[in-house]
């Protein structure tokens, strides 16, 4: 059975920094592609960011580009997302997905449960 757990959620001022953590189990977590959305009331859920099995290719939504960093560390089947210069309208529920194979903006395996991120303005 495949999971996927976030973590590091929270509350934050505006311009502060939160880390995303993603454990995954139930999967060989190196064949897979990893990806990070969002979702804001009222809104539907959005691309973030993808980073390759290898963790030598990312890809990034504009809107989180050059604040955001996907990283992954494989030897402990987890994904993360540093997130800096946080904006309020930064303010969702954030999953992480499971992509076999490359990388991409669409079509994850599996998804894991969410994590709110909060940005105060």
């Amino acid at each position: 059975q495949v999971q996927l757990v976030e973590s590091g959620g929270g509350l934050v001022q505006a311009g502060g920094s939160l880390r995303l953590s993603c454990a995954a189990s139930g999967l060989t977590f190196s064949n897979y592609a990893m990806g990070w959305f969002r979702q804001a009331p009222g809104r539907e859920r959005e691309f973030v960011a993808a980073i390759r099995w290898s963790g030598a290719g990312t890809d990034y939504a504009d809107s989180v580009k050059g604040r955001f960093t996907i990283s992954r560390d494989n030897a402990k089947n987890t994904v993360y997302l540093q997130m800096n210069s946080l904006k309020p309208e930064d303010t969702a529920v954030y999953y992480c997905a499971a992509r076999w194979g490359r990388p991409a903006r669409y079509e994850y395996n599996y998804w894991g449960q969410g994590t709110q991120v909060t940005v105060s303005s």
